[in-house]
């Protein structure tokens, strides 16, 4: 008699989901978890980094370079949404942001791909910012990284 039949659930076909926790939350009080004290970085600088790695592996032609779907799109990705598309622009950013010393990794890397366009923007999208910086400061902030932006805003509502 097969366990289906006798009331018995069937063993499960998949192996079990991992158990989210729910300590991790980028609202007015940041919960990062394990994350808390852990670099971030923007997209842009993603983009930089991950190309560096692929030109190094190319260049010293020992290590393959990985040409699958989820490198494909990761690319696609950060090529559309990386704010700071010269080397120069994502270093004068991460430069600008590393002098903010109220701000913890994760609001620097958030302000560094967002490019808000206002304080008050940001202070949306990044609640935790709204009693760490006040909005003097951050419109000043924002405006020392908007000369740095080289995006593209209709290309991202082309998609």
């Amino acid at each position: 008699m097969s366990t289906a039949q006798n009331g018995e659930k069937p063993p499960p076909m998949t192996r079990a989901k991992e158990q989210i926790h729910g300590d991790e939350e980028a609202g007015a009080e940041l919960k990062l978890g394990e994350f808390q004290n852990v670099s971030s970085l923007t997209l842009s600088e993603t983009k930089e980094v991950l190309t560096a790695v692929f030109n190094h592996r190319r260049e010293q032609g020992k290590f393959k370079v990985p040409d699958n779907e989820v490198v494909t799109r990761t690319q696609s990705y950060l090529e559309v949404f990386s704010r700071f598309k010269q080397r120069e622009s994502v270093q004068a950013v991460e430069r600008i942001l590393a002098q903010q010393t109220n701000l913890v990794a994760f609001e620097k890397s958030q302000l560094g791909t967002l490019c808000c366009d206002t304080g008050d923007e940001a202070k949306t999208l990044i609640p935790s910012l709204v009693d760490k910086i006040s909005d003097e400061d951050l419109e000043e902030l924002l405006n020392e990284v908007r000369p740095s932006f080289s995006g593209r805003t209709t290309a991202l509502f082309a998609l």
